[in-house]
């Protein structure tokens, strides 16, 4: 099988493969048993990522569990302001820790170049997992998109209301345009590197998008991924290349017009006949259960997939997914059950 006919790329660039394809946002991760034990027997989070032994293992856990279409490369959003040479850390139940950069000093210190040298090890695990695929299975690489990376990279972690990234970004738009040209220059070297290993499609998430207004989400989402996406198809033109604007609202439709990205992943808060109506004539898209749900599992989760199938899949260029990432109280059996509804919902349409 060519990777022209791999079901996820072709559904990417807006054609009709044979099924649905399916793959969904943090797929490998703690609601497999398999992936606590393994991760158990890591340092920490961080050297998970960097261990291409484990990180491949990671990376194929749930194809070998599920039918699923891809493999998403097992790794982090933030390995790309550590590799800049920002320090990052993973606190134990706390989530990610940086030392946070405010200043032009802080600045100073960061350097792209030597992300590639320093990823090194991601970058054996992608080629790894591209070795080890199983017949029409596709490798996603990614990467967070720079208004995301740049909010963690001030903020020195998690926020809620962003306002030390917000207070530069509409304080002092140019030195804070300084940041995100690095994290754009980071992200694809990044990325290249990825596709030169192996990754066949790319997804940039931009889990934060929702927090900024009208101006910051053109200026600081889609105008960064928009040079991304450009520089990468400059090398590599049929390489199809997905959005996140995490709970960006009616910026979407902006966003799918004008970031130059093939697929747009959509969160739950979008209604099936919008997507098919507003986001699905500009853009292949990807999408867009309800996490939640996942957990429940019950009856309405299949009725749920199937209304999704139903509207979407025979328009083309659409791949399931979920809204977001697997939550980690998930019974892997709900899992099994959205897969079995989506292969259902397909051979009804026969």
């Amino acid at each position: 099988m060519t990777e022209t006919t791999k079901p996820l790329l072709a559904a990417l660039k807006g054609g009709h493969p044979d099924r649905t394809p399916i793959w969904l946002m943090r797929q490998a991760g703690r609601y497999l048993p398999e992936y606590r034990e393994l991760r158990a027997r890591s340092k920490g989070f961080l050297d998970l990522c960097y261990s291409p032994d484990l990180a491949t293992e990671v990376t194929l856990q749930p194809l070998r569990r599920f039918d699923l279409d891809a493999a998403i490369l097992f790794s982090d959003i933030l390995v790309v302001p550590h590799g800049l040479g920002q320090t990052v850390w993973f606190a134990e139940g706390e989530g990610p820790r940086l030392d946070p950069i405010r200043d032009a000093a802080g600045l100073a210190a960061l350097d792209p170049e030597r992300v590639t040298s320093f990823l090194a090890p991601v970058y054996e695990t992608a080629a790894r997992v591209k070795a080890a695929l199983p017949e029409g299975r596709a490798l996603i690489g990614f990467a967070g998109a720079p208004w995301t990376i740049a909010t963690y990279m001030v903020e020195g972690g998690s926020s809620k209301d962003f306002l030390n990234t917000k207070r530069w970004a509409y304080g002092d738009p140019d030195g804070f345009q300084v940041l995100i040209d690095l994290i754009v220059d980071a992200t694809v070297r990044h990325l290249e590197a990825q596709i030169a290993a192996g990754a066949e499609a790319v997804q940039i998430f931009d889990s934060w998008a929702g927090a900024l207004d009208e101006d910051g989400f053109d200026r600081w989402t889609v105008t960064p991924i928009r040079s991304i996406a450009s520089r990468i198809r400059a090398a590599h033109p049929d390489l199809p290349i997905i959005g996140f604007p995490n709970r960006a609202g009616t910026l979407y439709e902006h966003f799918v017009r004008n970031a130059g990205v093939d697929a747009v992943s959509v969160d739950p808060t979008w209604s099936v006949e919008a997507i098919a109506t507003r986001l699905r004539p500009h853009v292949a898209v990807q999408g867009n259960l309800d996490p939640g749900r996942l957990v429940a599992g019950g009856p309405d989760l299949t009725r749920r997939v199937r209304k999704i199938c139903d509207r979407l899949a025979p328009m083309g260029g659409f791949v399931f997914n979920l809204g977001h990432g697997v939550l980690p109280p998930t019974d892997p059996g709900h899992v099994a059950q959205v897969i079995a509804a989506v292969r259902e919902a397909d051979a009804a349409r026969v």
